[in-house]
């Protein structure tokens, strides 16, 4: 087990020590500690695993970029109503204090509590070397209640799901989808597995979402695409008039996009006689 570096002032504090709670394990009782009931302190790189106090190092790459990766793609695909979060620390059991690499949770408080609730989907970011533990935190998770444990292997370029049932880790076809309440779009594995992907997965999800950003952009285009159409309608109807055109002029008017000013100017390509005459304002 490692242990926190003495600073100058001593060894920092990262074990809360067990609550009556944790002291109990073993005794039968039903009842669990609220899962934000820490026995580590938040902030530290440490996690409790069967009483025992547990170093969790920071990431090279691979792992630390497809990690981030993951992040924003299960947020981009999370459901209203749901949060996503990274490294967030959910008390499992009396002795287990543990934080997933990604997990999705509802934003409602827990009405019984008025605490955050329990995950339902928590994602780790593992190598082949890791799959054993990611095994056991996905035990140790879907023992507590969360509904759905995945594991992201890095190496072997894989996605794979918990089945608690069977205690192992079931292949997720890459082709596929990941579909869940508590996503608001299926997330697709490939993008999940593949970061040359990911961006693509991200931009369609907040699309199908009808993100306030891409919906702005969408209603530009739009607008853009009607600008251009009258600006175009104004140069043939003086073309088919016989109102001859300089370079200069032509460019202004298709150039222009206050959509109230071209309605001003097709009204007037009908009668008038000449391109000054147009573009008088008002």
């Amino acid at each position: 087990m490692d242990h926190p570096d003495p600073g100058p002032s001593g060894p920092v504090e990262v074990f809360l020590g067990m609550s009556s709670d944790a002291a109990g394990a073993g005794s039968g009782l039903p009842d669990l500690p609220d899962i934000d009931d820490r026995l580590v302190e938040p902030e530290t790189p440490y996690e409790m695993y069967d009483g025992e106090l547990v170093r969790v190092p920071p990431s090279d790459p691979p792992h630390a970029e497809r990690q981030l990766q993951l992040g924003a793609l299960i947020e981009a695909h999370t459901g209203l109503g749901f949060e996503a979060a990274s490294d967030l620390l959910t008390r499992t059991s009396r002795i287990d204090d543990i934080a997933p690499d990604v997990s999705v949770y509802p934003a409602a408080r827990d009405p019984r509590t008025g605490r955050r609730q329990l995950e339902q989907l928590a994602v780790e970011v593992v190598s082949t070397q890791s799959l054993a533990n990611a095994a056991r935190k996905a035990a140790k998770l879907t023992g507590r209640g969360v509904r759905r444990v995945f594991a992201i292997d890095v190496e072997r370029s894989r996605a794979l799901e918990w089945s608690a049932a069977l205690g192992s880790w079931s292949m997720l076809d890459a082709t596929g989808h990941i579909t869940d309440p508590a996503l608001e779009v299926p997330l697709p594995i490939a993008a999940v597995i593949h970061s040359a992907k990911a961006d693509d997965a991200v931009a369609r999800a907040l699309a199908a979402k009808r993100n306030p950003v891409i919906e702005a952009i969408r209603a530009e285009s739009r607008a853009e695409g009607v600008a251009e159409g009258k600006a175009e309608a104004v140069v043939a109807l003086l073309a088919i008039r016989g109102v001859s055109l300089e370079r200069v002029e032509r460019d202004r008017i298709l150039g222009e996009r206050d959509l109230a000013r071209l309605e001003r100017w097709l009204a007037r390509a009908i009668s008038c006689v000449s391109v000054a005459e147009l573009l008088a304002d008002p």
